[in-house]
């Protein structure tokens, strides 16, 4: 039969739900982050302290190691919000490597090969693009913060001869919200930078700079007008506080250089603000050259 005699109908079957069409891009893009070898080596060194943390929770509990290492004395090591501050910190820094090293390997790629007019074509809209490569950064980066410091807390608790998971059930909401709130920026920062650059390795660049450039023009005006607002441009200060309030821990700062919660808030939705802004600019289904 002849082409032209052929009727042509518009699909009229059954049609996938949202939400997976979603989770395939995550499926996809987690399968291409965890591909690399650089990746499994980044979580391998990033998994390092959690084993610290943990012999020290062991040796903490053990009634030998408290009588032979620590020479019966508990004030050595203890086990409480500080020590849970110090695990999420160094997982949160450790998170901050692995982000840059991703969130490229999610974005670049697609810009670089003219890939997103192709994506954009089937039946996704732009949110639902950003929001796969969204879930497969966030469960990449959940696997070195908030996962690894609750099991930790978890085995506290189950080390400990007092009932203490019960009595600490808020430092361990503490840990998830600092754990979640992190990553979540780091997720939308690093996406939101690599959409912007089609080479990989200025992404990452550009990712670390975003973070500590910043903080170094912070401390310089905190430094030079003596003022504490400086910090607002500092994200490892404001981080560190969040995390510090969060989970109870005792303040390390002078009292002259507190920053209130809602600056500290505000700050954060700006970021997020801006870096969704540049999503949107950038993710289209078409790219305008200008000769």
């Amino acid at each position: 039969m002849s082409v032209y005699k052929h009727e042509y109908r518009a699909y009229s079957g059954r049609v996938t739900p949202l939400w997976t069409r979603v989770v395939v891009l995550a499926r996809y893009g987690f399968a291409e982050v965890w591909s690399s070898k650089i990746t499994v080596g980044l979580f391998t060194l990033s998994m390092l302290p959690v084993i610290v943390f943990l012999i020290g929770i062991y040796l903490a509990n053990n009634p030998v190691a408290r009588l032979i290492i620590m020479r019966g004395n508990p004030q050595v090591l203890t086990i409480d919000a500080a020590y849970f501050l110090k695990v999420l910190e160094s997982q949160s820094w450790l998170a901050l490597m692995l982000s840059a090293w991703i969130a490229p390997r999610l974005v670049t790629f697609d810009l670089a090969d003219n890939a997103l007019p192709i994506l954009l074509s089937h039946p996704i809209s732009r949110v639902g693009y950003v929001l796969g490569k969204f879930i497969a950064l966030f469960a990449s980066l959940s696997l070195v913060t908030w996962i690894p410091c609750l099991l930790l807390f978890a085995y506290q608790g189950y080390s400990s001869s007092q009932p203490w998971a019960v009595a600490n059930i808020p430092l361990a909401g503490g840990i998830m919200a600092g754990a979640v709130i992190w990553i979540t920026l780091l997720c939308i920062l690093g996406l939101a930078l690599s959409s912007w650059v089609k080479w990989r390795v200025v992404a990452t660049g550009l990712i670390f700079a975003a973070v500590f450039v910043p903080a170094g023009v912070g401390g310089i005006v905190s430094a030079i007008l003596r003022t504490r607002w400086g910090f607002l441009l500092n994200l490892p200060v404001i981080m560190s506080e969040l995390w510090q309030r969060l989970l109870g821990a005792p303040e390390v700062r002078w009292p002259d250089q507190y920053i209130p919660n809602a600056a500290i808030a505000g700050v954060l939705i700006l970021i997020c603000v801006v870096s969704v802004a540049m999503l949107n600019a950038r993710i289209r289904a078409r790219e305008v050259v200008r000769g």
